[in-house]
């Protein structure tokens, strides 16, 4: 399957977006519209941090397993994710990069490595409804740089 990615600018430099995503408990803030029950486990925050979540996308629900596999401070954070049972594997990708104007353009992208037939037969509504998530997920996460940066300036 083709993987999905969606991208925002925010103000904040590429160190306090990364920062903020390298702590696996900070995601279900701008998330949770979507992955809820959020159980951690390891490190709380760079390779080996974890997270068994309830993914609720188009009618369905199940458990999703993220774990933090690689990161880049202040560049990219990536993720593996195990869901279905183990049909589904996945990797998420947070780059983030400098804007010449100040700020960072931050993406995310999903690639499937591996999906259950139903997601296949199904590849451009499954798309189209994680394209959907993650563009609300950036909305969200854009959000809470803004909360989160104006509390540590505090």
């Amino acid at each position: 399957m083709k993987s999905v990615t969606v991208s925002i600018d925010v103000p904040q430099t590429p160190e306090q977006v990364y920062d903020f995503l390298d702590v696996m408990a900070h995601h279900e803030r701008f998330t949770n519209h979507y992955l809820t029950d959020w159980r951690y486990s390891g490190p709380g925050r760079g390779v080996g941090s974890c997270a068994t979540v309830t993914a609720a996308l188009g009618g369905t629900k199940t458990d999703v397993t993220i774990e933090v596999v690689e990161a880049d401070a202040p560049r990219r954070i990536v993720e593996r994710n195990v869901s279905a049972a183990g049909r589904r594997l996945a990797h998420g990708v947070y780059t983030i990069k400098p804007l010449r104007t100040g700020g960072s353009r931050l993406s995310f992208t999903y690639a499937w490595a591996r999906a259950p037939l139903a997601d296949r037969l199904l590849a451009p509504v499954v798309r189209a409804t994680m394209q959907r998530a993650n563009r609300t997920v950036m909305r969200r996460l854009a959000a809470e740089l803004i909360r989160h940066v104006s509390a540590a300036g505090s």
